[in-house]
């Protein structure tokens, strides 16, 4: 069964990209793109860019939510065409349109896999001339944060993730200072997606460069406001406060720190939310003949130990978790604890071979495992079917030139005790092609 549903979704991914592929590897390729926007910034005076995406990945996942979902096979497409012009020098004006189809998905595509031609982005910015002064950005947008851990844009997505959006920031040579309220454009594959301000995000969010030597430091004061239109699901309304921050630098040996710590209190409808979670890693590269970098994480979202009573479940607000998790994006940053190494050898400047591990517990047992999303997967209520949720194991590997990124990649999950009680614990596979170009 896996020879089938492999060989099914690399001849796939052989239709479309085989041509491309022997133009590469047979021809010197200009960057064809980059030359056009070379041009009009010669003529403008570097104030107009357009930019282009075309991305398409045939993709197979066996075992699908652990048994419990038919087998899926797929090929993904996604075109974004858009333009940014410098109108003045303190007032810059982009927009750029997303076609995201799924013509094979087999039943309904999800609206993360399908959206007709729509706008993606379309916002105007002010900004000082000099290094200090006041700027905003208002309209739609694509914005990630920090690491995209609790703010970010699900890339991996076929329509990936944007928001209607007012910030306002002041900058100074070390610092910048934002006041931000952001909602999360609601996908209509079939009509011109609109806001749902009935969930949205508020506060600030404020970046520091030379707090502690070498090294960047964000802390941030978040708003989540949900009521019933915006999603919210039961009596009351959603209504929490997230105080956070990160820190990446530096340390002795050649190694390179990331840490992030965010607390959480407010209400979850008409009962207590108390939350928190923390992220720490470590990376290095080791200089062999073939440069090989080295990550080690811990990450870790806590639960509710008293569902019902009291909401200890960490809100992720508006996660990225492409391969914070694992490369089979399943879960999200929830009752959860992570181990992750990520290994990475680059064989050559364009080639690059990834491996990468993913071992999961829950945070505690009497609550539910939840998707990158932040849907719930499955819950075992009495709090018996155990903690360890499983493994994943990775490979992957990418080559790009002139514009163009190629990708191939295999993910096995491994389902431990808590699965195997849950659900029917088939062991999810997931492979995938993929080939960009973009300017």
């Amino acid at each position: 069964m896996v020879q089938s549903w492999a060989a099914r979704a690399v001849c796939g991914a052989a239709c479309v990209s085989t041509w491309l592929w022997v133009s590469i590897l047979s021809a010197q390729v200009s960057d064809a793109g980059q030359e056009l926007n070379k041009l009009l910034s010669e003529n403008t005076g570097g104030r107009f860019q357009l930019t282009f995406e075309f991305r398409t990945r045939p993709e197979a996942r066996t075992g699908n939510n652990f048994g419990s979902s038919p087998d899926l096979e797929n090929p993904l497409f996604r075109t974004r065409i858009g333009a940014q012009l410098d109108a003045t020098g303190w007032l810059r004006i982009s927009a750029m349109g997303q076609d995201s189809r799924a013509p094979a998905y087999g039943r309904t595509p999800p609206p993360t896999a399908r959206d007709t031609m729509d706008l993606q982005q379309a916002f105007l910015e002010f900004f000082a001339k000099e290094k200090t002064g006041f700027g905003a950005i208002f309209g739609r947008q694509m914005i990630s944060l920090g690491e995209g851990r609790l703010i970010g844009v699900p890339d991996w997505l076929n329509t990936a993730r944007t928001y209607d959006t007012a910030r306002v920031y002041y900058r100074l040579p070390t610092a910048r200072m934002e006041v931000l309220m952001l909602s999360a454009v609601k996908v209509l594959p079939d009509a011109f997606n609109r806001p749902e301000l009935g969930n949205r995000l508020w506060g600030t969010y404020d970046t520091f460069s030379k707090l502690i030597p070498k090294g960047t430091v964000e802390v941030y004061l978040l708003r989540h406001d949900q009521n019933r239109p915006g999603g919210f699901i039961g009596p009351g309304r959603l209504g929490i406060n997230t105080l956070g921050g990160r820190a990446t630098g530096p340390l002795a040996g050649s190694l390179k720190y990331s840490i992030e710590t965010a607390v959480q209190n407010g209400k979850t409808g008409l009962i207590a939310h108390r939350g928190y979670a923390w992220f720490s890693g470590v990376s290095r590269r080791v200089p062999l003949r073939l440069p090989l970098d080295l990550e080690a994480e811990y990450k870790y979202a806590s639960g509710s130990k008293t569902p019902g009573v009291r909401d200890g479940t960490f809100d992720q607000l508006y996660a990225a978790n492409h391969d914070k998790f694992g490369h089979a994006d399943l879960f999200g940053w929830r009752n959860l604890h992570d181990l992750r190494s990520l290994d990475t050898l680059h064989i050559t400047k364009p080639i690059a071979l990834n491996f990468m591990y993913n071992n999961w517990w829950l945070a505690s047992p009497r609550d539910a495992l939840y998707s990158g999303s932040g849907a719930v997967i499955v819950r075992s209520a009495n709090g018996t079917a155990g903690r360890h949720v499983g493994q994943e194991a990775d490979s992957f590997a990418t080559y790009q030139v002139s514009g163009w990124t190629f990708g191939a990649g295999f993910a096995h999950i491994f389902a431990g005790e808590f699965l195997r009680h849950t659900t029917p614990g088939v062991n999810t596979r997931y492979l995938y092609v993929f080939q960009s170009y973009a300017f």
